[in-house]
């Protein structure tokens, strides 16, 4: 809310995120564990200055100015400065009373009908224009209730397309199964656990053979136990996440593929194996 002196703006984030975010996170949580957190921004602006068009009297944002709003508004954002692990920002913008109303443009000029957009890894961002008060003397500042059906409809799409799960092109006698109110198929979720089950197997395959690499190169190179049990461990549940992958169970392939990731990085992060123990000392 950049100009609170000109609008009071309420959302009910908590009842939104029981009843629209839960279902789908509830869904997920096979794939990844989740938190949220919600906070309410102040005085904080976008980057770029929006163009007045005299025809509608409305202001506008261009496709390519859109990756300099992101930077600004992020540099006030606490969240990925406090997490370790990646986050994903969704924010609503409520214009400021000089910039009413707004709207995004895409690349051919033509306004876009949510609204809104994302930028992959990152999040998305959702313009949510006021009605201007029906006189001039109206008292500043105008309540605002936001409707979160409206935002939080965008913010699952938004979701869904970051998770990579967008809308298939079907041939016309093909049937699919609605995602529902959980905002997510069986089927999408099945194919998502698949691409992350083939993912971590690449990426244990990769870690194992550049360990090996590196033994092969240092002759005089001790490996301890815990690190032989670990190589051991992360290639029986690579196998193991190939078997069960083969047999069609996505659920134990993932979780078989993500203890191989685990144990082969623990592997090949080991301090013992640290290349610089092994130099002689004249070098």
């Amino acid at each position: 809310n950049p100009d609170p002196k000109s609008h009071a703006v309420a959302w009910d984030i908590e009842d939104a995120v029981k009843r629209y975010v839960q279902p789908v996170l509830d869904k997920l949580s096979l794939v990844a564990n989740f938190s949220v957190d919600s906070q309410i921004l102040y005085y904080a602006v976008l980057g770029v200055t929006p163009r007045f068009d005299k025809e509608s009297s409305s202001f506008l944002l261009s496709a390519h100015s859109l990756p300099h709003v992101i930077n600004p508004v992020e540099a006030r954002l606490g969240s990925s400065a406090a997490s370790l692990y990646p986050v994903l920002n969704f924010l609503l913008y409520v214009p400021e009373r000089s910039h009413s109303p707004l709207y995004i443009q895409d690349k051919d000029g033509a306004p876009v009908s949510t609204n809104a957009f994302h930028s992959p890894r990152w999040g998305g961002i959702m313009v949510y224009n006021v009605e201007a008060p029906a006189s001039p003397q109206a008292s500043l500042p105008l309540h605002v209730d936001v409707d979160m059906v409206r935002v939080m409809e965008v913010f699952l799409a938004q979701l869904r397309l970051l998770f990579g799960l967008s809308q298939e092109e079907v041939p016309p006698e093909f049937l699919l199964e609605s995602p529902g109110n959980e905002g997510l198929a069986d089927w999408e979720l099945d194919r998502l656990l698949w691409a992350h089950t083939v993912e971590n197997i690449a990426t244990v395959s990769t870690t194992l053979t550049s360990l090996a690499q590196l033994l092969d190169k240092i002759g005089n190179i001790v490996i301890k136990d815990d690190v032989a049990s670990e190589v051991y461990r992360a290639v029986a549940s690579a196998q193991s996440a190939m078997a069960e992958l083969a047999t069609g169970h996505l659920q134990s392939a993932f979780q078989a593929s993500k203890e191989a990731v685990t144990s082969s990085e623990r592997a090949f992060f080991d301090p013992s194996l640290l290349h610089l123990l092994y130099f002689p000392d004249d070098q």
